[in-house]
């Protein structure tokens, strides 16, 4: 199984898809002056511990067998067959200690860094990176107040809060248009978080285009919530027809038990970039209560044979089910390796160039091939609509990409 996966890998990662030719030309070995490197020092900065725990490592893995799959394939070419060498680090789901771990990263030599998960954690990572010139991909954190500001160094493969936000009212509104109850009135409970608040904020204005109404808008502390009643309960007496809802995935699980408690009269359940709806533990965990739950939020394409590849090598090795941010932290180290080997170099800025260049087959479910515009925003990255379906998470809109038709209205059960 491990050699076929790597052979399949092979196929997917080749490190000169790029349509452009990066930083190095032919015959320019960048700061290396042709002679070949022993290892080159990349980091991944996720939270291993705390609340999110589950997802940073799974994160972490993800970067894992991306460096593994790169090494197995003969490592950096175009540097004599170099090694990546990764660097696992603990954010702790803090802010602080993502700054501080960064710059520790950067001073013992890593010439990358992929992270992090929380937005709050990423934009003060981020500064650090710009600050040493150092690139950052960014595989998971939504806000689009980290590309705000105008860096150089720091480039986003998943898709922004705007995108998914307005994506999912309009997945929604096409949805139940179609099905012949269109959506009314949704209430939206999320995360306070830069993340939450700003999914709330581009649904919103999108939803308000549409017509239709979002009103409560409830926020919680994913960090320290223990539970949701009181929050849904507040929801099914606001005659709202759908419950839209923004967090990660512990927090998700308490609204499913929430929700099956109060039991509103609802016709969905739908999360925007929700961090557990989506995901194959959700509905182990949850049970009977997450049936008919959606999500619109980015995902792997289970469409592509190497992405159930993927997924299988995953289970494989570390007999849990693949989550998306595993997905898309082996992407994000995939495109670092790939601006490495066009840089031809080790040097931080050429390597930010290349990547500023990339052009890179994606293992997610996008419009497009991994490319940045000029904030570093991933011009390919999309969301699509997930639904649980007998409690299997399949793939059902847009159209193109679906696995199975939608259910609607889909009431938890």
């Amino acid at each position: 199984m491990k050699k076929a996966w790597f052979i399949g890998v092979s196929m997917v990662i080749p490190l000169a898809l790029s349509a452009c030719g990066g930083a190095g030309t032919d015959g320019d070995p960048g700061s290396t002056g042709g002679a070949a490197v022993e290892a080159i020092k990349i980091a991944s900065l996720h939270p291993l511990s705390g609340a999110s725990a589950a997802d940073g490592q799974q994160m972490d893995n993800g970067a894992k067998l991306a460096v593994e799959a790169i090494n197995s394939a003969g490592g950096i070419k175009s540097l004599g067959g170099a090694k990546l060498e990764l660097v696992s680090a603990d954010s702790q789901g803090k802010p602080e200690v993502g700054q501080s771990e960064a710059q520790r990263l950067i001073q013992e030599g890593a010439v990358g860094i992929v992270g992090t998960y929380q937005s709050a954690v990423s934009a003060n990572v981020a500064t650090v990176a710009e600050r040493n010139k150092v690139p950052f991909i960014i595989d998971i954190s939504v806000a689009d107040s980290i590309l705000n500001q105008g860096f150089k160094f720091t480039f986003r493969v998943q898709p922004s809060a705007t995108v998914i936000g307005e994506e999912g009212a309009q997945y929604l509104f096409d949805m139940s248009t179609a099905a012949g109850k269109p959506v009314k009135k949704v209430a939206f409970l999320h995360e306070q978080g830069p993340f939450g608040s700003g999914v709330r904020d581009a649904f919103t204005r999108r939803a308000t285009e549409l017509g239709f109404e979002v009103s409560p808008a409830i926020s919680y502390d994913a960090a320290s919530v223990a539970d949701l009643t009181t929050a849904v309960t507040q929801v099914k007496a606001s005659g709202a027809d759908v419950l839209a809802v923004a967090g990660y995935y512990r927090d998700g699980v308490l609204v499913a038990k929430a929700v099956n408690a109060v039991k509103p009269p609802i016709n969905a359940v739908y999360g925007v970039a929700n961090g557990a709806f989506d995901l194959p533990q959700f509905p182990k965990e949850a049970g009977a209560a997450a049936e008919g739950y959606f999500d619109a939020n980015y995902h792997p394409d289970f469409t592509k044979d190497t992405t159930k590849a993927f997924a299988e090598l995953y289970k494989e090795r570390y007999n849990d089910d693949v989550r998306t941010g595993a997905v898309l932290s082996y992407d994000s180290v995939r495109v670092l390796a790939d601006a490495i080997e066009r840089a031809k170099s080790t040097e931080p800025a050429q390597i930010r160039d290349a990547v500023a260049q990339t052009s890179l087959e994606s293992l997610m479910a996008q419009s497009g091939p991994i490319a940045f515009d000029e904030k570093g925003e991933n011009k390919g990255a999309i969301p699509i609509l997930m639904q649980v379906q007998d409690g299997v998470v399949n793939q059902v809109w847009p159209k193109e990409l679906a696995q199975a038709e939608p259910t609607y209205p889909a009431t938890a059960g």
